[in-house]
């Protein structure tokens, strides 16, 4: 990913015959010409926004779809075009069907990394100390200049390669807010015309090294939310419990951890009502400004995109409590009984209200999964519902660390809302579906294994009776065997990036592996630090990331700091061992 890549890509753009009609020979007619009193506004200022730019029209000029010179294709989609805009109450599986046969002509494979030998390297303690030092004077470095910890979003509008046209049917179906809907529809669109002309598509989707991605794009949206705040107090909390801050260092991590527990416990917090009219506080996954931190060109653009309304969700709601919980916070949050409002949200338990609308993951079995989004007093749920493994491993997590406080073994019905999860998380693993990049909705098969890692050591801190009432079948270890499989066999006999190394790190030192089986990563860490330049120790990666309406990552040369400095440390306490 380099200046001559993108350089050989725009040439060959520039000169390249195109072939075939362009999306603004398909819409422009239809969705350009002043005519506000027609149809739905919000695909008019969509596509002037995403799609008309300055940077994208340039571009989107020069990449015809050969398909398109077929009469009739070309009507069916100006015609679902327009059904689009016009109907009050769209049929969006029609208007969805003439684009989904084109998607499928055109498959995204996953990023193959090749084989590499294993590593001989050895990294001493005394580095591995340094490194550790380094993340944290720059998450603490972050925090200090801007009173936060930031983390950023980027679009890569070649989309999701999970997402085909069956996926982009049941999209259009099962999501909520029409604005949502339109989002999905022409983002979808255009990745067509990209994925048709391969030198466009190389512009926009550069090839990298190892699994994640990195985050490269020119632009991208700087913000705020409790999900990042609970994962940024967690690492200064390892960093904390390794021993290595000064006494300056660790004044800062504690001021630094108590204000982002505050913000995801008192301003992220929202009341919610479930269907029988119990009422939780739970934790919302963005506030509005100035709260997120987000630019007001970017919170304008945000809402002409499609992301209009956020709700709460499960696993902000999760992270934020489990991130109290360790600080030994006391907070009225904590004292709900939050396995009763989980169960509500479980699918094939008490959650008659809440179902998968969007299961692009169908190849796994749901039932016992708790689904992502929860709906706000209003009842609205824009995203609509799915059922993401690593959120159900953070619920797992929570519940695991505050066992005593909710009386999840004595009652009955919370204890069997905990094994059901389990049991959903057992059948991941049985079949292999973990490791399939198709299983998750906003993670990486990676980031899965080191959140089971996490979920792990806190099943392991509880008393052994507490784990045989909760695991009577040893589900856990047979999950950590096949995720052990996965780490050392598939994801570290390949090529990996720094943030690769650490996720395989930490699900390794969290299983309480042997360190001999850390030298692939840690050796990676080692060699990729600096590579962030003067302002960072390392890049930005892939850490999360939403498939709809288009491939949207999430994270940060801070969120690659924290990852590496949580990995180093508990791999540091099982080198000293």
């Amino acid at each position: 990913m380099n200046f001559r890549h993108f350089a050989h890509a725009a040439y060959r753009i520039a000169t390249t015959e195109r072939v075939g009609p362009t999306i603004f020979d398909l819409c422009d007619e239809l969705l350009l010409t002043p005519s506000p009193s027609i149809g739905d506004a919000h695909l008019r200022r969509f596509y002037k926004t995403a799609l008309c730019n300055v940077a994208l029209r340039p571009v989107l000029s020069r990449a015809g779809l050969p398909q398109l010179r077929d009469a009739a294709r070309f009507r069916a989609l100006q015609d679902a075009l327009r059904a689009a805009r016009d109907e009050a109450k769209p049929d969006w599986r029609a208007i969805g069907r003439p684009l989904a046969e084109l998607l499928d002509e055109f498959p995204q494979p996953h990023p193959k990394p090749p084989s590499v030998p294993a590593s001989a390297e050895t990294v001493s303690l005394e580095r591995v100390d340094g490194i550790i030092r380094g993340c944290a004077a720059h998450l603490l470095g972050s925090f200090e200049a801007n009173g936060f910890i930031p983390a950023y979003a980027a679009f890569n509008l070649t989309g999701e390669p999970d997402v085909r046209g069956r996926d982009l049917l049941v999209a259009l179906e099962g999501l909520n807010a029409r604005t949502y809907k339109n989002a999905t529809l022409l983002f979808n669109l255009a990745r067509v015309f990209f994925l048709a002309n391969p030198h466009v598509a190389a512009l926009l989707n550069p090839p990298w090294h190892g699994l994640a991605e990195p985050m490269w794009e020119p632009v991208q949206i700087r913000h705020r939310a409790a999900y990042y705040d609970a994962f940024f107090a967690e690492a200064l909390m390892d960093y904390l419990d390794s021993g290595l801050a000064s006494p300056d260092a660790t004044k800062s991590s504690r001021d630094a951890i108590g204000g982002m527990l505050k913000f995801c416990l008192d301003t992220s917090r929202e009341r919610v009502r479930l269907p029988g009219g119990k009422e939780f506080d739970v934790v919302t996954a963005l506030v509005p400004p100035p709260h997120c931190r987000m630019s007001r060109f970017f919170w304008r653009l945000k809402s002409d995109l499609g992301f209009g309304l956020y709700v709460p969700d499960c696993d902000t709601t999760a992270c934020s409590l489990s991130a109290a919980a360790q600080f030994g916070m006391k907070h009225a949050l904590l004292d709900q009984p939050m396995p009763n409002f989980y169960a509500a949200h479980q699918i094939g338990h008490l959650n008659h209200h809440h179902p998968a609308s969007v299961p692009l993951n169908d190849n796994i079995d749901f039932d016992g999964g708790v689904v992502t989004w929860i709906a706000n007093l209003a009842g609205e749920k824009p995203f609509g519902n799915d059922v993401d493994p690593t959120l159900n491993l953070d619920v797992l997590e929570l519940c695991f660390r505050n066992h005593e406080r909710w009386q999840i073994v004595e009652n009955p019905q919370r204890l069997e809302t905990v094994r059901r999860i389990l049991r959903f998380q057992d059948r991941l693993a049985d079949t292999g579906a973990f490791a399939n990049p198709r299983s998750h909705i906003y993670y990486l098969p990676e980031l899965y294994c080191a959140y089971f890692g996490r979920c792990y050591a806190a099943f392991r801190a509880l008393p052994e009776p507490k784990r045989k009432a909760l695991d009577p079948t040893d589900s856990f270890e047979m999950i950590r065997r096949q995720v052990l499989a996965y780490v050392q066999d598939e994801l570290l006999a390949a090529e990996i990036n720094v943030f690769d190394a650490a996720l395989a790190l930490l699900a390794l030192a969290k299983l309480g592996t042997e360190p001999e089986s850390f030298a692939p990563a840690l050796a990676c860490v080692d060699r990729s630090f600096g590579e962030g330049g003067r302002r960072a120790p390392f890049k930005a990666y892939e850490w999360n990331k939403m498939k709809t309406p288009t491939r949207i990552l999430v994270g940060g040369p801070e969120v690659t700091s924290a990852f590496v400095l949580s990995a180093l440390v508990h791999a540091r306490k099982r080198m000293k061992k």
